[in-house]
C-alpha cells in the first residue's frame, strides 16, 4: 500500500514541476531531487510486495513510509495553496487584504507562519531527509527478509496469479437446499386471514440473504406476487429509510419532503388491499421489527413478510409460527459449493486435489460465507498451469489454516477467514477493499462511482497503455472473483453496476481502517446525537460522516490533513450558508468532496477555494448556472452535479480544467462557445449536453470522449451539427433524448464508427430507419425507449452483426418480421410495455440466452414460451454467460 502512496507522490511532483513552474521556481531543484529519491523507494517496496511474507516489522516500516509521504503531500499542497493565493492577490488591483477567520486553530496559525518563513525548497529538503531515514530501514529489513526466505517458495505475485473468470453474475452458483426452499415456499403458499410473518434465523455467513433472495426472485413468486419489495434494515435501523424503500415501489415522486406520519399513511394505503411480498433483511432488534409492523396493514391476509435475522428473539412472537432456523450445509453440500467457487462446476476438480478439497470443505463447518471466501483464496493460489504437486501443497496449507481457525472462538472464525483472504491480497487491492468500509452497511454502491473514488483517492496504479478507469475495473473484478465484494446488479453485458460487501466483511473493513488510519467515521456518541470531538492534531486523512453535520461544522476547527469529505446520508441534509462556507475553511486540502447528500439551494461558490479537489459530487435542487469560479479547480477529475432543473448554463470554462475526465448531470448543459483553453483531451464522459452545445469546437476539444448523453431538440443535432457525432472517433456509449422536435436520420450513417452502445428516447423515428443503425458494425447494445421508433410494422432488412442486447420499451409496434440471420449475435432481448405486439419472432431463438418480457398481450407472451421450448429442445444443458441454458423472465400479461 505504501507503493501506491509513492506512485501518487511521484505523479504529484511531476505535475507540480510541469504545471506550476512559475510558482515553484526556487524549489524546482529540490523537487527533482525528491523524484530521484523516490525511485529506489519505489523499487524497494515493489520487491517487498512480491515476497511470500513481508513480516510484521516491514509492515510497520511501510506504515511509517505511507504517513511520511502523506506529510510530504500535505506540505507541498499547503505551499502551493499559499503560493497561488499570493499570486492571485498580487494580480488584484487594488490588493484586498483578506479577513482572517477567528476560528483558525493555533496549530494552523503556527503552520501558516512556518510556511511563510520557510520556502518550499527548504520544506522539501527537510522532508527528503526524513524519507531517506525510513528508506534505509526498509532496505535493511528487505535484505533480512530475502536472507530468511531464500528458497522458501514462489513469490507472492506468482502465487496470487488469479485465473480470469467470467465476471458476470452466475445465478446458478448456489447449492440447492431443496428441503429448506420447499419449507419456505410452503409457508408463503399458506392462506391466512391476517398479514403473515415468516422469520428465517441464522448466524452471520449462513446464507440467509442468499437463500431469501433466491426465493424472492424465483419465477414461482413473480407471477402471484407482482408487488415484491426488498428492504435492507441492518444494525443502524432508520424508520424513514424503510418507509421510503417501500414507497419507491409505488411512485417515482420525491417523497423526502414528507414527514414520517404522512409516509406511514401512504404505506398503509398502498399495501391495504393488494397481494404483496416484503423482505426485511438483517433485522437486529425486536423493537425495530415492531416499529415496522406498526405501519404495515396487519389485517391484509394477502400480504407476506419474510424476516431475516441473526437473533432468534426477533422472529419469536411476531408471527403465528416459530422462527425457521436455517441449517448448516452438509459436508456433501459444502464440497459442491467449494467446487462451484473454484472450478465453476461440480466434478471439475483434479483427482489429486479432491481429498484435500473435501477436507477443506468439511472443516468450514457448513458455513457458506467461509466456504465462499476460502474458495476465493484457493482460486487466487490456483494458477492452473502450475505442477499439480505445488497446487496440492498450497491447498494443504489452506486446509491447515482452516483447522487453526476452528480452534478460535466461533464468532471470530469468519473474521479470521476474511483476514486470511485479506493478507494474501496484492498490496494494490488492500486499500481498495478497506475503503469499502466508508459506505454504510448494506449500501448499494454504484460501481461507476466507486471506481472514480478509488482513482481520486490515489489507490490506482497507472499501467502502461491502459486508462486508470480500466485498471480500477480490473481491481474491482479481482475483488469480486475473490468473493470479498458482492455484485448486486450487473448490466446486460455482464459488467458490474451495483456492488457491496457482506456485513461481516464490512465490519472487518472498518476495523482495518481504524488500524491503518485509512478513514475516520464521524458518528454519534453512545450517549446522544452529538458526534465525537475529533482533535485537529490527529492526522486523519478521510472523514466519513454519519452524524449531525451542522453541529460538527459549527465547532469551527480546521483539519489540515483531511483529504476526503464523504457523506452518504439517505435523505438530503440541509445546511445553512455559514456551515457550507465552513467546509473549505475547515478542510483546505480536500481532494474528494462527496456531498451528494447535502442539499444546496445554489451552487456553493466557496468550493472554488479548494484547488486540490479531484472528485466532487453536489446536489443543487434548482441549479441555473455553474459559476465561472469552478474553472479554478485545475486538478478536478470528476464533477457530478445532480439537480431538478431541466437546463443549466455552464459559465465555467470546461477547457481550463486540464485534468477533467468525467462531467455528469441530468440537466442539459449549455456551454459558452466563446471559452478557450488547452483542456478537453482528457474528457471521457460528458452527460448531459444540450444539442446546441454539440458543436465542432466541442468535438475537437473533447475528441477522446467515450461516453456522451444529449437531451433537447435533437433536430438541431442531426440537421445543424451533422458532423458532430462523426468526429467523436473514440465514442463508445451514446444516449439521445429528444424533446419537442421532429427528427430524421441522414440516410448514411452519421454515428461514430466505434460506437458500442446506443440509447434512443422519444425520437419517434420510423422503423425503416433501423437499417441505418444496422450500419454500425461494432454496435453491441441498443435501447429503444418511449417511442424511439413508431409504426405498426418492423420488417428487418439489414443485419445487426454485433448486436448482443436489444431493448424495446413503450412502442406501438404490432408486427415484427425478421430472419435468423439478421441478429447473429443477439443473446439478450428485453421487451416491455409494448401492448400491441402480437408475436416475438421465433427466428430470434438461435443465439438467444435471455428473454425478458413485461406488459405484453397474451399472444406475445405465448410466443416467448414457444422460444423457451425451442431453446430447451436444441440446447439441453448447454451453459451460457448467465449460468443456465436459457432464461425467460415474464412480468405482467395484458388481458386483451
Amino acid at each position: 500500500m505504501a507503493e501506491t502512496a509513492v506512485e501518487s507522490l511521484v505523479e504529484m511532483v511531476t505535475n507540480i514541476v510541469i504545471h506550476y513552474a512559475t510558482l515553484i521556481a526556487e524549489a524546482k531543484e529540490q523537487l527533482l531531487e525528491l523524484q530521484k529519491d523516490l525511485e529506489p523507494v519505489r523499487a524497494c517496496l515493489k520487491e517487498a510486495a512480491e515476497m511470500p511474507d513481508k513480516g510484521p516489522l516491514f509492515k510497520v516500516i511501510e506504515k511509517r513510509m505511507r504517513e511520511a509521504i502523506y506529510d510530504v503531500e500535505d506540505a507541498l499542497d499547503t505551499c502551493l495553496s499559499r503560493a497561488e493565493a499570493e499570486a492571485e492577490a498580487a494580480a488584484s488591483a487594488p490588493a484586498v487584504k483578506p479577513k482572517k477567520r477567528n476560528f483558525l486553530s493555533r496549530r494552523n496559525k503556527e503552520a501558516a507562519d512556518l510556511v511563510t518563513t520557510i520556502s518550499m525548497a527548504e520544506t522539501v529538503q527537510k522532508l527528503r531527509a526524513e524519507l531517506k531515514l525510513i528508506y534505509e530501514d526498509a532496505k535493511n529489513e528487505l535484505h533480512n527478509l530475502k536472507t530468511t526466505q531464500a528458497g522458501s517458495g514462489s513469490s507472492a505475485k506468482e502465487s496470487l496469479a488469479l485465473v480470469k473468470k467470467d465476471e458476470s453474475i452466475r445465478r446458478d452458483k448456489v447449492v440447492a437446499l431443496e428441503d429448506v426452499e420447499n419449507t419456505i415456499f410452503g409457508y408463503i403458499a399458506e392462506e391466512t386471514k391476517a398479514l403473515d410473518f415468516i422469520s428465517i434465523i441464522g448466524m452471520p455467513g449462513l446464507g440467509k440473504t442468499t437463500l431469501t433472495w433466491k426465493i424472492f426472485d424465483s419465477d414461482t413468486l413473480k407471477g402471484p406476487y407482482r408487488i415484491r419489495i426488498w428492504v435492507n434494515v441492518s444494525q443502524k435501523f432508520n424508520k424513514r429509510d424503510v418507509l421510503l424503500s417501500i414507497l419507491k415501489e409505488f411512485t417515482d415522486q420525491n417523497m423526502s419532503g414528507k414527514d414520517n406520519f404522512d409516509l406511514e399513511q401512504d404505506v398503509r394505503r398502498c399495501l391495504k388491499d393488494i397481494k404483496f411480498l416484503i423482505v426485511l433483511d438483517d433485522v437486529w432488534k425486536v423493537k425495530d421489527l415492531l416499529t415496522i409492523k406498526s405501519f404495515l396493514p396487519t389485517n391484509n391476509g394477502e400480504g407476506k413478510v419474510i424476516i431475516t435475522s441473526r437473533f432468534e428473539d426477533v422472529g419469536t412472537g411476531v408471527g403465528r409460527r416459530e422462527p425457521y432456523n436455517l441449517r448448516f450445509l452438509t459436508p456433501k453440500e459444502s464440497w459442491e459449493l467449494l467446487q462451484l467457487e473454484v472450478f465453476e462446476d461440480v466434478g471439475e476438480c483434479p483427482e489429486e486435489l479432491e481429498d484435500v478439497g473435501k477436507e477443506i470443505a468439511k472443516n468450514c463447518d457448513g458455513l457458506p460465507l467461509t466456504i465462499v471466501v476460502i474458495g476465493g483464496i484457493l482460486l487466487a493460489k490456483d494458477a492452473r498451469k502450475r505442477p499439480i504437486g505445488v497446487r496440492k501443497d498450497e491447498w494443504t496449507e489452506v486446509s491447515e489454516d482452516v483447522i487453526r481457525f476452528l480452534a478460535t472462538d466461533k464468532d471470530k472464525r469468519i473474521v479470521e477467514v476474511v483476514a486470511l483472504s485479506y493478507d494474501i491480497l496484492p498490496d494494490e487491492l488492500k486499500e481498495c477493499l478497506v475503503y469499502m468500509g466508508v459506505f454504510p452497511e448494506d449500501y448499494d454502491i454504484p460501481a461507476w462511482i466507486l471506481i472514480r473514488l478509488w482513482i481520486a483517492e490515489g489507490f490506482i496504479l497507472q499501467k502502461e497503455g491502459q486508462t486508470l478507469e480500466k485498471t480500477a475495473e480490473e481491481y474491482l473484478n479481482d475483488l469480486v472473483n475473490r468473493k470479498l465484494v458482492m455484485v448486486g446488479r450487473a448490466n446486460q453485458m455482464g459488467e458490474n453496476k451495483i456492488c457491496g460487501v457482506h456485513d461481516v466483511i464490512h465490519a472487518f473493513c472498518t476495523s482495518k481502517a481504524k488500524e491503518m488510519n485509512i478513514f475516520q467515521e464521524i458518528k454519534p456518541s453512545e450517549r446522544g446525537l452529538v458526534p465525537h470531538v475529533i482533535p485537529a492534531t490527529e492526522k486523519y486523512h478521510r472523514f466519513c460522516f454519519n452524524s449531525d453535520l451542522s453541529e460538527f461544522l459549527s465547532r469551527e476547527t480546521e483539519y489540515p490533513s483531511v483529504r476526503s469529505f464523504l457523506c452518504f446520508y439517505k435523505d438530503p441534509v440541509k445546511l445553512d450558508k455559514d456551515h457550507i462556507n465552513a467546509i473549505p475553511d475547515a478542510f483546505q486540502l480536500l481532494r474528494v468532496l462527496n456531498s451528494y447528500s447535502i442539499k444546496f439551494h445554489q451552487f456553493p461558490q466557496t468550493i472554488s477555494k479548494l484547488s486540490h479537489l479531484r472528485y466532487v459530487t453536489l446536489y443543487v435542487d434548482n441549479l441555473k448556472v455553474i459559476p465561472e469560479s469552478i474553472s479554478k479547480l485545475w486538478n478536478l477529475q470528476t464533477l457530478l452535479v445532480d439537480t431538478d432543473s431541466p437546463t443549466v448554463t455552464m459559465s465555467a470554462n470546461l477547457w481550463a480544467m486540464l485534468c477533467l475526465r468525467h462531467f455528469k448531470t441530468k440537466a442539459a448543459v449549455v456551454l459558452d462557445q466563446e471559452k478557450e483553453g488547452k483542456g478537453g483531451q482528457n474528457i471521457q464522459t460528458l452527460s448531459t449536453l444540450s444539442p446546441e452545445s454539440c458543436t465542432e469546437t466541442v468535438a475537437n476539444k473533447a475528441r477522446n470522449m467515450k461516453e456522451l448523453r444529449v437531451r433537447g431538440k435533437l433536430s438541431t443535432l442531426f440537421d445543424g451539427n451533422k458532423n458532430f457525432l462523426e468526429k467523436l472517433r473514440y465514442l463508445e456509449k451514446l444516449k439521445l433524448v429528444n424533446e419537442k422536435s421532429v427528427i430524421s436520420l441522414p440516410k448514411t450513417n452519421c454515428f461514430p464508427k466505434n460506437l458500442k452502445r446506443l440509447s434512443l428516447r422519444k425520437t419517434s423515428l420510423d422503423w425503416s430507419d433501423m437499417s441505418i443503425l444496422a450500419q454500425m458494425e461494432k454496435l453491441q447494445v441498443l435501447k429503444l425507449k418511449q417511442n424511439a421508433f413508431t409504426g405498426i410494422t418492423w420488417i428487418v432488412s439489414r443485419t445487426f452483426s454485433s448486436l448482443q442486447f436489444l431493448l424495446i420499451s413503450e412502442a406501438d409496434l404490432v408486427n415484427w418480421e425478421t430472419s435468423d440471420d439478421h441478429f447473429p449475435s443477439l443473446t439478450c432481448l428485453s421487451i416491455k410495455k409494448c401492448g400491441k405486439l402480437q408475436k416475438i419472432p421465433i427466428k430470434l431463438a438461435k443465439k438467444l440466452q435471455k428473454l425478458e418480457i413485461n406488459s405484453l398481450q397474451k399472444s406475445a407472451t405465448d410466443s416467448a414460451r414457444e422460444i423457451q421450448k425451442e431453446k430447451e429442445n436444441h440446447q439441453g444443458e448447454q451453459k451460457t454467460r448467465w449460468g443456465v441454458a436459457f432464461q425467460l423472465s415474464v412480468g405482467s400479461v395484458l388481458n386483451y
